[in-house]
């Protein structure tokens, strides 16, 4: 039987039940803090694009070269470019939030077009408008009147309406398939091919050609633009439907699953059994597995452009990838921690103290991965360009107190992640704003710890306390780990019931 609503009252409908299902997450109240945090540091950003913007009017203004619309018009691929990226860390796609839809008696595409009518008009595709309106302000409006800088204004809201949804069709190409991460590293370079080919000036030139025609009052790039959309539009509405349909009539996979014995670890005891569990959960589970090839794949590419290419030499760059490195296994799969657990939850609580057991093996397991990330870095330190006591250092830091700053987040993660669903699990996506400030603090303590230690002491006494600081929460891993434990265990009925609503 099929709705008698029209489709503005199922969208009215879904807006009411999608705020609702925020408010009544069992995470809502533990990031309420958090969401104050982030909303620090979004009014931070607001603040430094309003600097930005201020800058590119100043600039745009003494150009003797460029109109301010050709300007403005030459930076914009930087703009999209980093419009495109940061969404991987915030936005959710319609798929991912299907489930509780799919078999209400409503049109086949309401849900999906209501989701993607939500993310079109989203306050975050206006956060651009910060850093445009100034500048439209400071260098269109006196010199080219009000219609010009309106029509900046909307050139640019399409485009970035644009680029969500290439996002959103990125996003769940590649939750299909690692491949697909090829597309949006293909199309970035094509962005920046104009610099690739010749040089900075010839890109500038090129992108600034769309301001020429802006200047004229010619409406054929809008028009162009707006074609881009609908099409993105049209593109993203079939898959994400095709994406929900395809993950709800999946078959089992019926092959045989490889058992793998790990005889070595069984000298370990209950310890060795932890640390298989880890082993198997990502060798046998599509999402975890997933989450570890993604990690190894970037930790690769980096050390490939770091040891063969000279583009980061600096020494705050050198600083920035050698952290970035070692800390991308653990704020990748090491920050999700008890998420994939939920899925086996009350197998945990059978017996006193079996959290406490997981929680050291997965310890003991990321600082083993480390020794990957070190290994590939080994060619920057035969080649001159690193200090071998730099690398360890920054390894045993990443070990100690990265490991336990990522690892705090287990006392709130209570939201189940699904080993092998892809689309249509309840949660979709993490949003839990805890996590993402892990995330942050994980890769930005260490650049301004470091950073300050080297604007007093030399490199190697600024080295050696890195490494000191590391060794210290190494040594007293126990008694961290523990406190992690009996915070869990105080909000174990919570976390439970939660992890029981998410599977």
């Amino acid at each position: 039987m099929k709705s008698n609503l029209s489709f503005q009252q199922l969208f009215k409908q879904l807006r009411r039940h999608r705020k609702l299902a925020e408010r009544r997450d069992p995470i809502f109240e533990a990031n309420k803090a958090a969401k104050w945090i982030v909303g620090i540091t979004m009014a931070s950003m607001v603040v430094y694009l309003i600097m930005l913007a201020i800058m590119l009017a100043l600039t745009a203004n003494d150009s003797r070269r460029y109109t301010s619309l050709e300007f403005i018009m030459a930076v914009s691929p930087f703009i999209l470019l980093a419009d495109f990226w940061v969404r991987f860390i915030v936005q959710q796609t319609p798929s991912q939030i299907i489930k509780p839809y799919v078999l209400l008696p409503i049109p086949k595409y309401a849900c999906i077009d209501s989701f993607i009518i939500t993310s079109l008009f989203n306050w975050g595709n206006t956060i651009w408008f910060t850093l445009l309106v100034p500048y439209c302000l400071m260098s269109v409006v006196f010199s080219y009147g009000l219609l010009s800088a309106l029509s900046l204004l909307f050139f640019f809201y399409i485009i970035i309406l644009a680029d969500s949804q290439a996002y959103s069709i990125v996003r769940t190409l590649t939750t299909h398939h690692s491949i697909w991460w090829l597309l949006p590293i293909g199309m970035s370079v094509i962005i920046i091919s104009p610099w690739l080919i010749n040089d900075f000036d010839y890109f500038l030139r090129t992108y600034a050609t769309i301001g020429a025609e802006m200047d004229t009052a010619n409406f054929i790039p809008h028009l162009l633009a707006l074609i881009v959309l609908g099409t993105l539009i049209i593109l993203n509405r079939k898959l994400q439907y095709n994406s929900v349909m395809q993950e709800l009539g999946r078959e089992k996979d019926s092959k045989p699953i490889k058992v793998y014995s790990f005889t070595a670890l069984n000298k370990l005891g209950e310890l060795g059994e932890y640390l298989k569990l880890e082993v198997k959960s990502l060798s046998r589970n599509k999402n975890p597995r997933k989450n570890f090839i993604t990690a190894t794949i970037v930790i690769i590419v980096i050390s490939a452009l770091i040891s063969f290419t000279d583009i980061y030499d600096t020494q705050f760059m050198t600083n920035f990838w050698c952290v970035y490195n070692f800390v991308i296994y653990a704020a990748t799969i090491l920050v999700k921690i008890m998420g994939f657990e939920g899925n086996y939850i009350d197998v945990l609580m059978v017996h006193k103290e079996n959290i406490l057991k997981l929680l050291t093996a997965k310890y003991y397991f990321f600082c083993l991965l480390l020794i990957f990330p070190f290994v590939l870095m080994l060619p920057m330190v035969f080649v001159g360009k690193w200090d071998i006591m730099m690398l360890v250092s920054y390894g045993i830091f990443t070990a100690g107190f990265q490991h336990f700053l990522l690892m705090q987040v287990a006392v709130y993660n209570n939201k189940t992640i699904p080993l092998n669903e892809k689309f249509t699990s309840k949660g979709g996506v993490d949003n839990n704003y805890i996590q993402i400030l892990e995330e942050i603090a994980a890769f930005s303590l260490p650049l301004i710890t470091i950073s300050a230690l080297e604007s007093f002491l030399d490199n190697t006494y600024a080295w050696i306390v890195m490494m000191g600081i590391g060794i210290v929460f190494i040594a007293t891993h126990k008694m961290w780990l523990r406190n992690i434990y009996s915070r869990m265990m105080k909000r174990r009925y919570k976390n439970m019931a939660s992890f029981h609503a998410y599977n």
